[in-house]
Order: C-alpha cells, then sequence, then structure tokens
C-alpha cells in the first residue's frame, strides 16, 4: 500500500500545498538574524523516488532570503517533501525504511534496491542515520515526548510511520502526517 502511494501525483500535491504554507508562515516570522522581511528565493530540486510525470512546481524547494543588504542571508522553513540535503523525496526515505524495519517479514536492501532503484549503499546510510544519529538530534528530542511511547528509537522512523498510519487509519494520511510531524511543525502531532 506505502509503495503505491509515492507514484501519486496527489500525494505530492498535498504535500506541495503544505510546503507552501509552511513557507508563508515562516516569512512572516522576519529574518532570524536581523529581522529584515524576508522574500521568496526557492531553488530547483532534483528529487528521486517519485512519480515521473510530477509538475515542475513541485520540485521546487521553498527558500526565504533577507531582504537587507547587510544581510541578505537565507532562511529555509520546515519542508515536507524535501528531507534536508537528501536526493530522495522525504516520503520516499519513511517508506524505504519502513519496508525494511519493524516487521518480522522486513524486506531486504536487495528487494527494495530493485523496488525503488536506490543504491545499496544509500539505504544502508539511511539505515546507520535512523538508528544512530537521529535519535541523538536535538530535533528528536523536542518532537519524542508528542508521540507514544511505543514508537522505540531503535525503530526509527518506521515505528513512528505506524505509529501515525494506525492512528489515522489511513496510509495516505498516515504518511502525511508523519511528514508534518518530522517537518517540526505542531500540526504534526495526532
Amino acid at each position: 500500500m506505502l509503495p503505491e502511494l509515492l507514484q501519486k501525483v496527489s500525494l505530492f500535491h498535498l504535500l506541495y500545498q503544505i510546503d507552501l504554507d509552511l513557507a508563508s508562515q515562516h516569512r512572516q516570522c522576519r529574518c532570524p538574524h536581523c529581522g529584515g522581511r524576508l522574500d521568496y528565493a526557492g531553488y530547483e530540486r532534483k528529487p528521486r523516488g517519485g512519480p515521473t510525470n510530477i509538475p515542475e512546481q513541485y520540485l521546487m524547494r521553498h527558500s526565504l532570503c533577507c531582504c537587507q543588504p547587510g544581510c541578505r542571508r537565507r532562511s529555509l522553513p520546515p519542508s515536507c517533501l524535501f528531507m534536508g540535503r537528501r536526493v530522495y523525496w522525504g516520503g520516499v526515505i519513511l517508506v524505504v525504511m519502513a519496508l525494511r524495519q519493524n516487521r518480522a517479514e522486513s524486506i531486504s536492501i536487495g528487494k527494495l534496491t530493485r523496488m525503488f532503484a536506490i543504491n545499496r549503499k544509500t539505504i544502508c546510510r539511511w539505515i546507520v542515520y535512523f538508528r544512530d544519529v537521529f535519535p541523538t538530534t536535538a530535533r528528536w528530542q523536542s518532537l519524542r515526548g508528542r508521540v507514544g511511547a511505543r514508537v522505540a528509537n531503535a525503530y526509527l522512523p518506521g515505528a513512528l510511520l505506524e505509529y501515525f498510519v494506525e492512528h489515522l487509519g489511513c496510509a495516505q494520511k498516515g504518511l502525511i502526517a508523519c511528514l508534518v510531524f518530522l517537518s517540526g511543525e505542531p500540526g504534526g502531532s495526532p
């Protein structure tokens, strides 16, 4: 069910709309460095793993730039489409990791590489990141108390995605809520 979601343009449309809203909210906060007005300064990404017929505007990473001549610093609003600087869509990373984790019949890395055309080394890096790095980040520590205790750090992010899917009763709503939650926005908690 989850892999099929990643081929629906409608999912990416919803995530794009959420990202537009997050960028608009972030813009109202003004520059964190000097207090100046923030202007839109998005840049194109070339994410992998989604549908081939995705509209070009969904490939834009919303970014803001201070308008003050002495500052001109960038400020990145939270994103549900993109997970940091990673090349793959955030949803693809979550689904691949969820398929690999949390089940007795977890899918092998070899099968995931064939299903999603992802390099084996990339999947191994994601596994190490979510096993060793992500649970210790300040970002996860600030979000940790907003989910149930059964979401164990050892099973991130698969257990987190499973938590949202079960809580909302729908794979698409669960995936979107999990991405919003990981973006750090208050609306991501069920």
